[in-house]
């Protein structure tokens, strides 16, 4: 079942068009990464599903009700992250929950028993002192609690990792991973790194439309054209396959690389042996999300 689908979305900031026929499919209960540039439309279109932009063409549904601007019946299905979450500062973490919660009219024992959950969820639990004294890596966790005190089913993170040291990001992460079961996430970032991490499926955004989206082992699968990493004995063995097969790149002293569709693994197999060269390793290297996406944004 679809989550999220995005039909056709367009939207224009005056003479900058932001969104080109955006069209997106976030699978229910995905890890849904929105990889796209600073400044491609990931925030826009996100909100856009929230119904706080308005779209100049094109549809969007939630869990299969469409979302409509200035009506926001469907956020009921929603929490949301924004990049740079805000809080009452005086507040601890618990008081700010349990204020939230009064808000979206839990009862007190709802309210007392979803908000040690999630603190506990989100390692805040211990944590007695004010928000305003607070690292961003803890109004990151504290923000993803506050988004799922509703237990939405579609949770919206909006460069959640972007300005996180390497330990606050993995905490984020893993925070992630833990709530997959409970909910779809669907979250914009630019860091590749994360979404190979933890990513069920992914959406590449460049210039106001998802040039690539599906699986991230399908997308490798289907963009990747085979290359083999050849490490000799000696840097004379490498010399002497760079002379005879033009295009092989040199990695290192004793270690080139070249592609398929320029040479066949069997005739440079074939050189080494009639001349001799030892081969010591040989094996096929696996681009990253991040070198594809920079591939196909290039085209």
């Amino acid at each position: 079942m679809e989550m999220l689908r995005i039909e056709g979305l367009y939207k224009r900031f005056g003479d900058k068009e932001v969104l080109r026929g955006l069209e997106l499919s976030v699978p229910e209960h995905s890890i849904f990464g929105f990889i796209g540039k600073n400044g491609a439309g990931k925030t826009t279109t996100m909100k856009t599903v929230l119904g706080l932009l308005k779209a100049d063409m094109g549809e969007i549904f939630v869990n299969g009700e469409r979302v409509l601007y200035g009506k926001t019946d469907t956020n009921r299905y929603v929490g949301y992250l924004p990049d740079v979450p805000e809080f009452y500062s005086f507040m601890t973490a618990k008081e700010y929950l349990r204020f939230c919660g009064e808000i979206t009219g839990m009862s007190q024992k709802e309210n007392a028993s979803r908000t040690d959950a999630l603190l506990s969820l989100v390692g805040l639990s211990k944590e007695t002192h004010r928000i305003a004294g607070f690292s961003r890596g803890m109004k990151q966790r504290l923000g993803i609690a506050q988004a799922l005190l509703n237990k939405p089913k579609l949770l919206i993170c909006d460069e959640p990792t972007s300005a996180l040291d390497p330990v606050g990001r993995k905490e984020i992460l893993d925070i992630l991973l833990a709530v997959k079961e409970q909910t779809t996430v669907l979250f914009s970032t630019h860091i590749l790194s994360d979404v190979e991490r933890i990513c069920t499926d992914v959406a590449f955004l460049n210039e106001g439309t998802a040039i690539l989206q599906g699986k991230p082992a399908d997308i490798k699968g289907g963009l990747q054209t085979k290359e083999y990493r050849i490490e000799t004995k000696g840097a004379e063995g490498t010399a002497l396959l760079q002379n005879a097969f033009g295009g092989m790149r040199k990695i290192d002293e004793n270690k080139i690389i070249f592609s398929e569709n320029d040479h066949d693994l069997s005739d440079v197999l074939r050189f080494m042996a009639d001349q001799r060269i030892a081969l010591l390793k040989m094996d096929q290297p696996e681009k990253s999300l991040e070198e594809l996406f920079l591939e196909v944004t290039k085209k």
